[in-house]
C-alpha cells in the first residue's frame, strides 16, 4: 500500500516512504492517501542553486527557517545556500560544519552548501569537499563584504586547478572589479549618486569581460565552470563562445532578469537593486530569447535579504544591493509566453539537480524523492505584502499580478512547509 497517491491528467504518482514508487497512467494502487490533481500541473519540486539565507551571524536579514518557509511556498524543496553573507562565511572547516548544524536544525526543505573561495583558502576546498559541499563561489569584484574579499586572477586560477581534481564546478560571479570600482568611485566624488549612476557603474562589458576571462582561466585548468546571475544577452553570447572553445561552462540567470528593467528600478527602488543590475528592455527581451533558444541551464533566485534600514539611504551605492524573490521564480518563469513547461521543469530542476550531482532529485520518476509541486495554471494572483512568507516583507515583486497559483509542495511526500523537515544533501 502507498502512502500517497496523486492523480494526474495524464499520469499517477504513487509515493511511499518519500520515494516515487510508480508513474504511470491509471494506477491501480491502493494508499493511505489519495489527491486529486487532475486540472493541475504537477512539476518536480524547485532546486534553487544560489540562495543567502545568511544563517548563522545575520538571521536578523533572513535565516534559513523563514527563508525556507518562502521557498516552499513558492514550490521549492532543495536550496544550495552561498558562503556569504552568513558570519562567518563558509570557507573553512569549522564554518561549513556549523552552518550545517544551523541549517539542520531551521531548514523545512533540504539543502545543499556552497563552499567559499577566497584568497588564502585554497588549502581548505578538499575538506569542504569531503564535508559535502557542492561546488565553491568566488567573487570577480566586491561582494560588498570585507571578510569575503574578491578573488585576484591567480586565486581564482589556482582554486579552479583544485576544484578540477575534486570534480567539483567553480561558481563566479563574473564583474570585472578594475571597471565596476573605478567608475563607482567616480561617480560618487563627482556627487553623482542616485539610481540611474548606480546603474551606470556597472555596465554589461563588466559582466562580458569577466566571463570571457573566468572562461578562459576555467579551460586552462579543466575546471567545470557555472556563471552565476547573468544579466544580459552579450553575456550569455560570450558564454555560448566559451562553450564551443571547450569550457565546461554552464549558464545561471535569475528571475529578477527576465521580469524587470532598469526603468522598474526607477519606479521600485532599492527594493530593485541587485549586482549586476537590472538591464534595458531591450536587454531584457533578449534574455527572454536566449531562454527560448535553450542558452541558458539554469534560472535561480539569488535571494539575497536585508532588513529595511539597509535599503535605505540617500547615496544609491550604500544601499544594500540584493533583490528577494526566493517565493516567485517559478511564477515568473511560468508566465514567461511561449516557454513550454517542459523547459521550466528542466532549468528550475532537472538541470541543477544533473549539473551538481545531486542524486534522485529534480525529476519526477519511479526511485526518485517525490518533491512535487502541483500549480493551478489557470488562477491568477496578486503578490501581497503579507503573502510573504520570508522574514522581512521587502520584494521588487509585490503588487505584480501572476498566472499560476501553487496549491502544495511536497518534500519526500509530506506537505512542505507545514509538516517537513529539511536535511543536508551533498553531491553523489
Amino acid at each position: 500500500m502507498a502512502d500517497l497517491l496523486i492523480r494526474g491528467d495524464e499520469e499517477d504518482i504513487a509515493i511511499e516512504g518519500g520515494v516515487i514508487t510508480a508513474v504511470r497512467a491509471g494506477l491501480d494502487v491502493k494508499a493511505k492517501r489519495e489527491i486529486d490533481a487532475r486540472g493541475l500541473l504537477i512539476l518536480p519540486g524547485v532546486i534553487d542553486v544560489h540562495v543567502h539565507f545568511n544563517e548563522p551571524g545575520h538571521e536578523h536579514w533572513e535565516g534559513a527557517a523563514t527563508g525556507s518557509r518562502a521557498f516552499a511556498t513558492g514550490g521549492g524543496t532543495v536550496y544550495f545556500d552561498m558562503p556569504l553573507n552568513s558570519t562567518p562565511c563558509t570557507v573553512g572547516v569549522r564554518e561549513f560544519e556549523g552552518k550545517q548544524a544551523a541549517l539542520e536544525q531551521a531548514s523545512v526543505t533540504d539543502f545543499a552548501l556552497w563552499g567559499g573561495i577566497v584568497p588564502g583558502n585554497r588549502s581548505a576546498l578538499a575538506e569542504l569537499a569531503g564535508l559535502g559541499a557542492v561546488g565553491f563561489k568566488a567573487f570577480m569584484s566586491d561582494s560588498g563584504l570585507p571578510e569575503f574579499p574578491r578573488s585576484d586572477d591567480l586565486t581564482l586560477y589556482e582554486a579552479m586547478v583544485e576544484a578540477a581534481k575534486l570534480g567539483l564546478p567553480v561558481a563566479v560571479h563574473a564583474e570585472n572589479d578594475e571597471i565596476t570600482r573605478e567608475l563607482s568611485l567616480r561617480a560618487q566624488a563627482e556627487g553623482r549618486t542616485g539610481i540611474r549612476d548606480y546603474l551606470n557603474s556597472r555596465p554589461i562589458v563588466a559582466e562580458v569581460e569577466a566571463i570571457h576571462r573566468a572562461s578562459l582561466l576555467a579551460r586552462e585548468a579543466k575546471a567545470k565552470l557555472h556563471i552565476v546571475h547573468i544579466s544580459s544577452g552579450r553575456g550569455v553570447s560570450a558564454a555560448m563562445e566559451a562553450i564551443k572553445a571547450g569550457t565546461d561552462l554552464t549558464v545561471e540567470t535569475c528571475a529578477h532578469y527576465l521580469f524587470f528593467t532598469e526603468e522598474d528600478v526607477d519606479r521600485i527602488g532599492a527594493a530593485a537593486k541587485c549586482a549586476p543590475p537590472l538591464r534595458s528592455a531591450a536587454e531584457r527581451d533578449e534574455m527572454w530569447q536566449c531562454l527560448l533558444d535553450g542558452e541558458i541551464d539554469i534560472v535561480a533566485s539569488d535571494h539575497s535579504p536585508a532588513p529595511l534600514d539597509m535599503k535605505q539611504d540617500p547615496n544609491f551605492f550604500k544601499v544594500w544591493g540584493g533583490i528577494a524573490g526566493v517565493q516567485s521564480t517559478l511564477a515568473v518563469l511560468l508566465n514567461i509566453k511561449k516557454l513550454p513547461v517542459q523547459a521550466v521543469a528542466r532549468m528550475l530542476s532537472e538541470n541543477p539537480a544533473k549539473r551538481f550531482r545531486i542524486a534522485n532529485k529534480g525529476r519526477i520518476a519511479t526511485g526518485y524523492d517525490a518533491d512535487l509541486v502541483l500549480v493551478d495554471p489557470q488562477a491568477e494572483f496578486m503578490l501581497r505584502a503579507e503573502d510573504l512568507r520570508q522574514r522581512h516583507a521587502i520584494s521588487p515583486y509585490i503588487g505584480q499580478r501572476f498566472r499560476g497559483v501553487v496549491k502544495q509542495t511536497f518534500l519526500r511526500g509530506v506537505e512542505a512547509p507545514e509538516q517537513s523537515k529539511g536535511r543536508f544533501v551533498r553531491p553523489a
